[in-house]
């Protein structure tokens, strides 16, 4: 891999370490967290899976995740992960939001409603 590439995951990972270790996560909204989870559900389920098994990304399943530190999963939601087709989402979902979806997919991700 090459080494700036490295670099700026090193940078995304640590900034975004700062941002979600210096203030608790607020719990959205009700209403806001069914669009988090139609959003998980429809667009990322698009690439990962509909039921985040796993598709042309990998599954995001309890058990797979449980050993990923939180930052580093924020860090891939918010950054997306480069060099390969996982996309940032930061336009569409703030840190605390990311942090409730990395909590929400190591317990187990809710169904649509």
């Amino acid at each position: 891999m090459d080494r700036s590439l490295l670099i700026h995951v090193a940078v995304l990972l640590g900034l975004t370490a700062l941002a979600v270790s210096a203030a608790p996560a607020a719990e959205p909204a009700p209403d806001r967290q069914a669009a988090l989870v139609h959003m998980v559900r429809q667009d990322c389920g698009s690439c990962h899976g509909m039921r985040l098994a796993g598709g042309l990304g990998p599954d995001l399943l309890p058990a797979r995740l449980a050993d990923l530190p939180d930052e580093f999963l924020v860090a891939t939601i918010l950054h997306g992960r480069p060099g390969t087709a996982m996309p940032g989402w930061q336009r569409f979902v703030d840190e605390d939001e990311a942090g409730w979806i990395v909590a929400r997919l190591k317990t187990g991700f809710p169904e649509l409603p």
